[in-house]
Parts: C-alpha cells; structure tokens; sequence
C-alpha cells in the first residue's frame, strides 16, 4: 500500500471507508484528536510522512507482521521464518513478528523493537486472511496501548491479505503439491513436515469396495 500520493494538510477528518474501499484506495491517516473513542481505538495515526521508497515504505519505517499467536510453538516459529522470508526479499531494513496472544514477541514488544532500531513510524500489518474482530478491535487496541510508550511515533494497521488476486496461486500452488505429496510425487511442505496429514483419507476403504 502506498502513503506517497497522500496530502497532507493542518485539518484532518475522518473518513468511513468499506472492506473494499480499503482494498482499492491508500490508506487513510488521520488525526487521533478527531476520532470518535466510542467506535474503539483507531486503526491509524497522523504525523507528517516524509518523502519514502520501496512502495512508500522508507528506511525509517518499522513493519510488524503480527498473526493470532499459538500454543504451538511450531506454528509460531513459522511466523518468524515468514518474516525472514519477506525482510529478505523486500530489502526492508526494520522488520519484526508479532503475536496478537497466547505467545511472545507481543504488539508491544515489536513496536518496542521497530522503535529501538530507529523506526519513527510504524506499520502493522495483520497476517489474516479476512477481517474480522480482531482487525477491527483486537490489533488496533493493542497497537494503540503499545504506542502510548513511544509518543510521536505514528503508526498504522493495514488491511488483511482479503481478496488478493495473487492469493488464488498461492492457494493452488498448495493443493497441487499436497496432491503430489499423497501419491508420492512430492516431499512434505514444511507445513505438513513431520505430520503425517497431508494424505488421502479413505482411499483404503475405497479399494476395499472396487
């Protein structure tokens, strides 16, 4: 998402946008003065944005990809080789995982880190698939709370991974290599490594009936 064709201008409004105004349009920064506190903690904050790169995201900028959080500590190393993955192939210098709960690094801890590296402004973005309560409520509310520790920092919650084109590969690519994982063409996924799951279900008692 882009921020560098935005004007910028002393008076700020807010404005109420759909899902799908969020998918097409930059995202909007407001003033945290001209929110309405009663719809929850606002899922932006304004500071002049200095001129940037590499899509709008500049040298300065900190990225938190925050996903749900997990008991399992396999699904939650997974985060973090997914943020190495895209730290690496982005080029961005400030790049920290988060979870939302039930593991650490917290919101709060990686807006800690972005901050300690010399981020002065922070970008969240929720490794979700569609929105829901946690990316209306949930992630904004615990972003607000960890910005209070670091004032004149602004900050912003992007959209979820919603209705992407580029998603469509990435959901067939999936299928067709658990295809071939289960008739013996493929390796495991690091997914599925060690599970034993990706297989076919019921194909022995199918056989059983020809």
């Amino acid at each position: 998402m882009s921020v560098e064709s935005l004007a910028l201008s002393p008076q700020f409004t807010v404005k109420r946008c759909s899902v799908g105004e969020i998918r097409t349009k930059n995202p909007i920064w407001v003033h945290p003065n001209s929110l309405n506190l009663q719809r929850g903690p606002s899922r932006t904050k304004h500071l002049s944005i200095k001129s940037s790169s590499r899509d709008g995201v500049g040298d300065k900028d900190g990225v938190i990809i925050v996903d749900h959080g997990s008991r399992r500590r396999e699904s939650n190393l997974m985060l973090k080789q997914f943020v190495a993955m895209f730290r690496e192939k982005t080029g961005y210098l400030i790049v920290e995982p988060a979870h939302m709960e039930l593991a650490e690094p917290s919101i709060k801890d990686a807006f800690g880190l972005c901050v300690q590296q010399g981020a002065n402004r922070v970008i969240v973005s929720p490794f979700f698939l569609f929105p829901g309560r946690h990316w209306y409520q949930d992630i904004p509310s615990l972003t607000a709370e960890a910005a209070k520790e670091h004032p004149g920092v602004p900050y912003i919650v992007t959209a979820p991974l919603g209705l992407h084109e580029q998603l469509v590969d990435v959901v067939n690519d999936r299928i067709k290599h658990c295809l071939s994982h289960a008739v013996g063409d493929a390796d495991e996924c690091v997914v599925c490594a060690g599970t034993n799951r990706c297989r076919l279900y019921g194909a022995g008692l199918a056989n059983k009936t020809e």
